[in-house]
C-alpha cells in the first residue's frame, strides 16, 4: 500500500509543481540559452532502482566538458568552471528541479537515496551497493538533507591538502550508506512528508541541525 500511496503522490506532486513552477523554469530556461554557452540541460546517466542506469535531468551549471578539466566529477564550493548562472542555481537546488521529469516518468521519487554515477556507485561499500537502491533514488532524502554543506566540506578538504576523492570514499559514502540504510529501515508515507518539510527548511536555514529532534535515532555525523 506504501509503494502505490507514494507513486500516486510523485504523479500529483510532480505533475503539479512542474505547472507551478513554470514562472521559474521559463526564465531560467531563457537566461541560460542566453548566457555562458547556451547549454540549457545537463543529463548525466546515473544508477537507479535495481542499479538500473538511467538519464537525469538538470539545469546546466557547468561549463561543456567540465569533468575533463581540472577537477574532475567533484564540484567545490566557487568552483571555476561553474557558469554565469551555475552558482545561484546549486545553491538555490533549482538546478534539481528538471529532475521532476524524471519522478513523473517513474525513474525517481521524491524521497529516496541520491542516484549517482557509476564511478561514485563503486566507491560505495559493498555492502551498501547491494541495498541503497532497493528503493527508487530520489530528488531529496535524509543524505541530501544532512549533507546540504557537502560542496562546502570537500572545499575545506581541498583547502588544507587532502585528498578529495579519498575522503569521499573513506568518510562521505560510507556514511551516506548508513543514512539510506536507515531510510529503509523506516520508510513509510510519514517519513517522506517529514523529510520534504525538512527538505524546504534547511534550503532557508542551510546551518539547521532540526533534523536531529525529529530523528533522534539517526546515526551521528562526525565531520
Amino acid at each position: 500500500m506504501y509503494l502505490i500511496t507514494k507513486r500516486i503522490f510523485d504523479i500529483i506532486l510532480s505533475s503539479a509543481a512542474l505547472i507551478i513552477l513554470s514562472p521559474i523554469l521559463f526564465p531560467v530556461i531563457l537566461l541560460l540559452k542566453l548566457t555562458s554557452e547556451g547549454e540549457v540541460f545537463y543529463m548525466q546517466r546515473r544508477i537507479g532502482m535495481f542499479k538500473k542506469p538511467f538519464l537525469i535531468y538538470k539545469f546546466a551549471t557547468m561549463l561543456k566538458n567540465s569533468s575533463k578539466m581540472k577537477g574532475g566529477y567533484i564540484t567545490i564550493k566557487n568552483d571555476p568552471r561553474l557558469t554565469l548562472l551555475g552558482g545561484f542555481l546549486r545553491k538555490s537546488k533549482i538546478n534539481e528541479l528538471p529532475q521532476l521529469i524524471n519522478i513523473f516518468l517513474g525513474e525517481m521519487s521524491v524521497v529516496g537515496p541520491r542516484p549517482v554515477m557509476q564511478v561514485s556507485f563503486e566507491s560505495y561499500p559493498q555492502k551498501i551497493q547491494d541495498v541503497i537502491y532497493n528503493v527508487k533514488p530520489g530528488l531529496t532524502g535524509i543524505g541530501s538533507i544532512i549533507f546540504r554543506d557537502e560542496e562546502e566540506i570537500i572545499t575545506k578538504v581541498k583547502n588544507s591538502g587532502g585528498d578529495i576523492w579519498d575522503f569521499y570514499i573513506n568518510s562521505i559514502y560510507p556514511f551516506k550508506g548508513q543514512l539510506e540504510l536507515w531510510y529503509q529501515k523506516n520508510q513509510s508515507f510519514k517519513l517522506d512528508l517529514q523529510l520534504i518539510f525538512l527538505t524546504a527548511w534547511v534550503i532557508f536555514f542551510p546551518n539547521s541541525r532540526i533534523y536531529e529532534k525529529f530523528f533522534p535515532d539517526l546515526p551521528k555525523r562526525k565531520f
